[in-house]
C-alpha cells in the first residue's frame, strides 16, 4: 500500500521570479494527511490560501498560474513537478510575492531542498486518479492524450521550426528515481526571438542565462546542455507539473505531441471531469478492474507467439468462448512504424490494423481447450475495407465474431473502431497448426 507523503521539517528558499523579476521567498512546511497542497500569500492581509487545483488555474502565457479570487501565484509548474516527482501529497508553501522563485530553470534545486527537509510517509493511503477510457485533446497542430494504465508514463515529442531546436522524443515511466535522474535537471528554454517578444510583453524580467537555455541562430547562446534532448525532457517536466493540478497523482499513460501549458491544462480539465473517484491502488483494482481487463498483456503473451514490435494487442476486454472477442490496441506516437510511414502526416499502416484484428482473433481461437500452444496462420483475407485513417493517440477497439469454427480451421468477421466509428473491417480464414 502506497502511503501519503509530506516533509519532516520546514525549509525556505529566496530567489527571483522568472517573469516578474521580483525577489521572493518560498517556505515549505509539513501538512497533515488528506490536506493536499496549498500556497499561502503571506505578504497579503489575512494570508489567503490558494489550493493547488485545476479549478483555480488562470490562463497565462508561457506559465501555469493559480488564482483564488483576486489573489494569484505565478509560474508554479517547476515546483509542482518536483512535488509530483517526489510523490509528495500534503504540503503548505508560503510565498511573499505573486510569483515563486526561479532557480536554474529546472526542478532539480527544489528536489534537493525538499529532500533536505526529509520526506516522511503518513498514516493514510495515497489516493490516485484512474481512467476507464482514453481522453485526448488537440489544437493548432498539437496533441495530447491520456490512456488508462496501472502505471504512470509520459511520452513527449517536440518539433520546432528552428535549425537548432528540431524534433526530439522522450518517454519515461515516472518513478522517484527516474524523475530525479532523467527529468528534474532539464531546464526551461526559448529562442532569442521568443525572449525578445516576452520582454516586449513585460514578461521574462527575471530571465538570465543561468535560469533559461537560450537558443540563437548559431546554437546555445551560453553554456552547455545537460542532456542531448534536454528540451523535450523539460517539456515532460512541465507536463508533470500541470498534471499535478489534478490534486492527486494520475495512473495513466500520457502521450503529447508539441503540447504546451495551455493544452496540458485543457487535458487536465477534461481528465478531472472523467476521472474515477480518487482512491488507493488496491481498492481501485477491486472496483474498476482497470478497465474491465479480462486478459492483460502478460496473459496475451502466453497465448500468442508475437513479440515487440509485432505484438499489436494490448489487452482483451470482452470474450465469449467460441463466439466473439474484443481487444484493445493503444496507438502511440512511439510506434516503430510512424517514423517511416508518412512521417510528415503519420498514419497507422492499414496492413497492421488488419494484423491487429487477426491477432485478436488468434487469441480467441488459441484460447480454446486443446489449442493452447498451437499457431493460428492466416489462410485467407476477404472483403477488406479501410474506411478511416488511424492516427497517433487513437485507441483501436478490435471486435471479432466467429462465423465458423472447426477443429483445424476458423472463419471470423473482424472490424476495428475508433471512437465508435469503423476504421477497418475484413473477413478472415485461419488454419490451426502445431507449433
Amino acid at each position: 500500500m502506497d502511503l501519503q507523503r509530506t516533509i519532516r521539517k520546514e525549509v525556505s528558499y529566496t530567489g527571483v521570479g522568472l517573469h516578474t523579476g521580483t525577489k521572493t521567498t518560498v517556505t515549505f512546511k509539513p501538512a497533515p494527511a488528506d490536506s493536499g497542497v496549498n500556497f499561502v500569500r503571506v505578504d497579503l492581509p489575512e494570508k489567503p490560501e490558494i489550493r493547488v487545483d485545476i479549478s483555480l488555474v488562470k490562463e497565462a502565457p508561457r506559465r501555469t498560474t493559480l488564482r483564488n479570487g483576486q489573489v494569484e501565484v505565478h509560474t508554479v509548474e517547476h515546483i509542482l513537478a518536483a512535488l509530483a516527482g517526489l510523490g509528495l501529497d500534503n504540503l503548505l508553501m508560503e510565498v511573499d510575492s505573486s510569483e515563486v522563485p526561479e532557480i536554474d530553470g529546472s526542478s532539480q534545486p527544489f528536489v534537493e531542498i525538499l529532500k533536505g527537509a526529509g520526506l516522511i510517509e503518513q498514516g493514510e493511503e495515497k489516493r490516485y486518479g484512474w481512467l476507464n477510457e482514453p481522453i485526448w485533446i488537440s489544437g493548432q497542430g498539437a496533441y495530447i492524450a491520456a490512456f488508462p494504465s496501472n502505471e504512470q508514463r509520459i511520452s513527449f515529442t517536440i518539433d520546432y521550426d528552428h535549425p537548432h531546436l528540431k524534433t526530439q522524443f522522450a518517454s519515461f515511466q515516472i518513478t522517484d528515481e527516474i524523475f530525479e535522474k532523467e527529468i528534474a535537471p532539464a531546464r526551461t528554454f526559448c529562442s532569442e526571438q521568443e525572449a525578445k517578444v516576452l520582454q516586449e510583453q513585460g514578461l521574462g524580467k527575471g530571465g538570465t542565462f543561468e535560469n533559461t537555455v537560450v537558443i540563437g541562430d548559431r546554437g546555445i547562446v551560453k553554456g552547455n546542455l545537460r542532456f542531448k534532448n534536454e528540451f523535450v525532457r523539460h517539456k515532460v517536466l512541465d507536463l508533470m507539473g500541470d498534471l499535478f493540478l489534478l490534486g492527486h497523482p494520475l495512473k495513466a499513460e500520457v502521450i503529447a505531441i508539441k503540447s504546451g501549458h495551455a493544452l496540458n491544462i485543457k487535458l487536465v480539465q477534461k481528465i478531472h471531469e472523467k476521472v474515477l473517484p480518487f482512491q488507493g491502488a488496491k481498492e481501485a483494482m477491486k472496483t474498476t478492474e482497470l478497465p474491465d481487463q479480462i486478459l492483460d498483456i502478460n496473459d496475451i503473451q502466453k497465448i500468442l507467439p508475437h513479440r515487440y514490435p509485432f505484438l499489436l494487442v494490448d489487452r482483451i476486454v470482452e470474450i465469449e468462448e467460441g463466439r466473439r472477442i474484443v481487444g484493445i490496441k493503444n496507438v502511440t506516437f512511439n510506434e516503430p512504424f510512424f517514423p517511416g510511414h508518412f512521417p510528415q502526416r503519420p498514419i497507422m499502416p492499414g496492413v497492421l490494423i488488419i494484423e491487429a484484428m487477426a491477432q485478436t482473433a488468434g487469441v480467441l481461437m488459441l484460447k480454446r481447450e486443446g489449442n493452447l500452444g498451437k499457431l493460428a496462420y492466416l489462410a485467407a483475407i476477404n472483403k477488406v475495407k479501410l474506411r478511416r485513417p488511424v492516427l497517433p493517440g487513437d485507441q483501436l477497439r478490435l471486435e471479432v465474431e466467429v462465423s465458423k469454427l472447426h477443429q483445424k480451421t476458423g472463419k471470423v468477421l473482424t472490424k476495428a473502431l475508433v471512437e465508435g466509428k469503423v476504421v477497418a473491417e475484413a473477413e478472415m480464414v485461419f488454419s490451426l497448426v502445431e507449433a
